[in-house]
């Protein structure tokens, strides 16, 4: 793959943000693609391009995946995500030529250098109704076990098993010199999920010349679906804004996090457990040690933390979530900023615009329509696994744009009823069953994000006085017409419109493209 070698991105976002992107797959073009890139956002600050094609997420090559599954991928990711990327003219010439873009033998780049990939893994399997897709494999007379039969697209595929891996551990109890059947017997016993320490053959080889013994400590962290969080915080003047509590069995815990502190909008959580402090791990501390710790900080604070999941799901592995920090390459100067870091930067000049206005920007709208022989005139769209709906294609003139809805205006309520955890199909049912007429609480996507970030609950009571945005029935329209002293205005001739049908975000044939935001 020589003269392909794609660049490796990781993104962190805050929870409850996106990465800052659109993940596409187009009509006649190859590839999932990165589309509607948001300026200043995680994807954009690390260097991605309209157009790159991704080729891994957190090591699993997707090129071949079906779009659906590229996103689950990347949603389960939770805050943080590792892309191998190819710019969109690399990739079209190496389709062209035939290249297998999934070699291994090629060089990634990570932020300008050389990525290093002799380590051991660590794979997280959550076990579905058919399996965890992989089998065993053994040689009477020979010691060690390897994965065969990893059916592509399947549960360990996706965790970044291979085949030929050998087992090293099984939920952190190693396994080298194991039956085949005790190992069988051992993922049997396991239940539903199961952490897997692994090493493919030219690893292996690298490891027993140095004769040097391989256990998790060593591994990389970057197949594990579940992240944990560096938290980079500058002091205010009332402290970081957060206490920390020590509970038995359990670890250091975050608590009582202030509205607008330094550590809300570095991203600490609830009942995060603090793992480290300045890189160095306080597991074994007392709660007086990691005080003093942090304030031995000065004004600069890092922390890695965990949430619940990702906890449970190191501790299964009986691994420390230092591995994961330990495989960062912090200190490298040549990488583009991180988000957090790009949080610090000096602003871009922006227009100023009017305080009071900023302020009456920040609500939402109450849209109310009549159906209109060709419905109401506008798409419905949802992201697959996920709660949320966008308005998409609204018609000009329609019942909709009449109304005041807008492109990418997220849906709040419908007919007064909360829609913003409903499926999509329970959305579609709640606006048919409003017969011919429709009443919608929607936001557009800054003015959602600002509200959410600011935790507040977006309801009519943030409408104040302006109770809601014009609404057109076929009576106001003609009263509209009467007040404007044109009464002989001919009936304006029926305008060709596309289909008002509510739709969601389907995969077919039929579709010119389909996306999902990031």
């Amino acid at each position: 793959m020589a003269g392909y070698k794609p660049r490796v991105i990781s993104l962190t976002k805050r929870p409850g943000d996106s990465f800052g992107f659109y993940l596409r797959v187009e009509r006649g073009v190859d590839g999932h693609l990165i589309r509607c890139l948001e300026m200043g956002g995680p994807a954009e600050l690390a260097g991605m391009k309209d157009g790159d094609r991704i080729l891994r997420v957190n090591g699993t090559f997707v090129d071949g995946l079906p779009h659906s599954e590229v996103v689950d991928m990347v949603k389960n990711s939770g805050v943080s995500v590792t892309f191998h990327t190819l710019e969109e003219a690399p990739y079209a010439q190496a389709k062209a030529k035939g290249v297998n873009l999934s070699d291994p033998q090629s060089a990634p780049v990570a932020n300008g250098g050389p990525e290093q990939a002799l380590y051991p893994k660590l794979c997280y399997l959550v076990k579905l109704s058919s399996g965890y897709g992989f089998s065993i494999r053994s040689v009477i007379g020979e010691q060690g076990l390897f994965m065969t039969e990893v059916v592509p697209g399947g549960v360990a595929d996706r965790a970044g098993v291979s085949v030929n891996d050998r087992l090293l551990e099984i939920n952190g109890e190693n396994v080298e010199g194991s039956t085949h059947d005790q190992v069988v017997d051992t993922i049997k016993l396991a239940g539903g999920s199961i952490m897997f320490l692994l090493v493919d053959e030219e690893t292996d080889r690298h490891y027993q010349n140095k004769h040097t013994k391989i256990g998790a400590r060593l591994a990389t962290a970057k197949y594990l679906p579940h992240k944990p969080r560096v938290i980079d915080m500058t002091k205010g003047p009332d402290g970081y804004g957060f206490l920390l509590k020590e509970m038995t069995q359990i670890g250091h815990i975050t608590k009582d996090i202030d509205r607008g502190s330094p550590a809300e909008r570095a991203g600490l959580k609830e009942m995060d457990r603090l793992v480290a402090v300045d890189g160095k791990e306080v597991d074994s501390f007392s709660h007086e040690q990691v005080v003093d710790k942090i304030k031995q900080s000065g004004n600069q604070c890092r922390l890695l933390v965990v949430d619940k999941d990702t906890d449970q799901m190191y501790k299964q592995g009986n691994v420390s979530p230092m591995v994961f920090l330990e495989g960062m390459n912090l200190d490298d100067s040549n990488s583009p900023p991180s988000y957090r870091e790009a949080l610090n930067l000096p602003a871009r000049v922006q227009p100023s615009t009017p305080v009071q206005s900023r302020k009456e920007e920040l609500k939402p709208k109450l849209c109310k329509m009549e159906k209109a022989s060709t419905g109401y005139g506008f798409h419905l769209n949802g992201i697959m696994g996920v709660s949320g709906h966008y308005i998409k294609e609204v018609v000009k003139s329609g019942a909709a744009d009449r109304a005041g809805l807008e492109e990418d205006d997220i849906v709040v309520e419908v007919n007064g009823v909360n829609a913003e955890q409903s499926s999509h199909e329970e959305v579609v049912e709640m606006i048919r069953s409003g017969g011919g007429s429709l009443e919608m609480l929607v936001a557009n996507q800054s003015v959602y994000d600002q509200l959410r970030a600011q935790g507040v609950t977006i309801t009519r009571l943030l409408l104040g006085g302006t109770s809601y945005a014009q609404v057109h029935t076929a009576d106001t329209r003609e009263e509209e017409e009467r007040r404007e002293a044109r009464p002989e205005t001919p009936a304006e001739p029926a305008r060709e419109r596309v289909s008002g049908a509510i739709e969601s975000l389907t995969i077919s044939s039929s579709s010119d493209s389909f996306d999902e935001s990031f």
